[in-house]
């Protein structure tokens, strides 16, 4: 299945996190220990089928939400929506605790619009850590808003801002955006946002991760106190309970997260002797193996990746690149390709990557290893999802460089 000279063969399960020096000479580098890579999947065993207690015609929605919700072929919700739904009815604050992919836009875009037809609440703001996230969320949002008179404006990077303006200029009762584009609008071209009555903040663990939280506590600071928020998150971290205590009015909380790792992702390491040259021909590779289809693969900079990609299309395989200097038409472009199997491969950085729901991945290949080891468990979950296996494989080199230097500001 795969080039037995280049693996490990070894699985070992349950490594202790250790950490190595790289640097002796200069500033210690701290990198992860490979044997933290390798890790044997478990069988999928048949679960017992989750039992929603509601059917989503129990939920009372407004007929004409109903309406779109029938003919988007939605009858039983997932679990986080069982769950949320009847809490964000009701206007309560909301801990909601559940990975990507699990359903969570549904379980707070449908009982919001509810609300908004009943006139309870006017305005949402969903706020993101990624423009492809937002996207997905204004798409979803097209679907169960159709013909019901409500609009939703996108506020995100890498597009026109003055367009984006324009739109704000006709009251949206929806905004999904990412904060600093946000931000940006707020202090510079005195939008305001102090009449919306619902605040939504998903992939909140993301967002922190990504350096936003200055952004999001100033974005909060022009709305108004009293307001719905709803906060989606994978994880709690210190800093997301300190987070909580100061924005959340007396929350419920609904959990169904899963572990951070899949427990049906084989991991093992992919040993390369020599250099970037070495490590491109092992991908090659690795590639043209026909259980190899759809393929996830991280490096460390913008710049590297773009290369990459540039590198393996002149090879003839069919990959797409997607980091932050990318255009988002260029992004949206490559991320539907690869959804769509037009390309076998989508080589990205970790902050473009974060965020995204692509279903059906068979393999993440770390070709650059991350330098944390929460960036590895959010790579490797792209895979071995919705009861399928996965498999995660990670380059490691033999004291050579990755593919490309950093250059200066060229991270990510």
């Amino acid at each position: 299945m795969y080039p037995q000279s280049s693996l490990s063969g070894r699985g070992r399960k349950g490594a202790r996190p250790m950490f190595s020096s790289k640097n002796r000479r200069g500033p210690q580098v701290k990198s992860i220990d490979p044997n933290k890579f390798i890790n044997k999947a478990t069988p999928i065993i048949e679960e017992t089928p989750f039992v929603p207690e509601h059917k989503f015609v129990d939920f009372g929605f407004d007929k004409r939400l109903q309406f779109n919700i029938d003919a988007h072929g939605y009858e039983h919700p997932t679990p986080v929506q069982d769950g949320a739904i009847p809490y964000v009815q009701e206007g309560r604050d909301l801990i909601g605790l559940a990975n990507t992919g699990t359903g969570k836009t549904a379980a707070f875009l449908l009982p919001t619009i509810h609300r908004m037809l009943r006139h309870e609440v006017k305005r949402c703001l969903i706020l993101v850590p990624t423009r492809e996230l937002a996207i997905q969320i204004e798409e979803e949002f097209r679907i169960f808003a159709k013909g019901l008179s409500l609009y939703a404006t996108l506020v995100v990077g890498g597009a026109s801002i003055n367009r984006q303006l324009s739109q704000l200029a006709r009251k949206p009762q929806f905004i999904v955006s990412t904060p600093g584009r946000l931000k940006d609008l707020l202090e510079n071209y005195g939008q305001r946002i102090d009449d919306f009555d619902v605040l939504v903040l998903d992939e909140a663990d993301r967002m922190l991760d990504m350096g936003f939280i200055r952004d999001i506590r100033s974005i909060m600071s022009n709305l108004r106190e009293e307001r719905q928020t709803l906060f989606l998150s994978a994880t709690i971290t210190p800093d997301i309970e300190q987070l909580i205590t100061t924005i959340l009015k007396d929350p419920a909380t609904v959990s169904v997260r899963k572990g951070e790792t899949s427990s049906h992702v084989e991991q093992d390491v992919v040993r390369v002797e020599g250099g970037k040259e070495a490590k491109e021909e092992k991908l090659v590779e690795l590639l043209s193996g026909p259980e190899f289809k759809k393929v996830l693969i991280f490096g460390e900079t913008k710049w590297g990746v773009q290369k990459l990609a540039d590198r393996l299309n002149q090879r003839g395989l069919r990959v797409a690149a997607i980091h932050g200097n990318k255009s988002q038409s260029q992004r949206q472009k490559a991320l539907n390709d690869f959804k769509s199997e037009r390309v076998q491969a989508l080589i990205a950085t970790d902050v473009a990557a974060r965020g995204l729901d692509i279903p059906n991945v068979s393999h993440v290949i770390n070709f650059d290893a991350p330098k944390q080891y929460e960036d590895y468990i959010h790579r490797i979950g792209r895979t071995g999802r919705a009861g399928q296996m996965g498999m995660a494989l990670t380059f490691v080199t033999s004291g050579a460089a990755s593919f490309e230097p950093p250059r200066p500001g060229g991270r990510r």
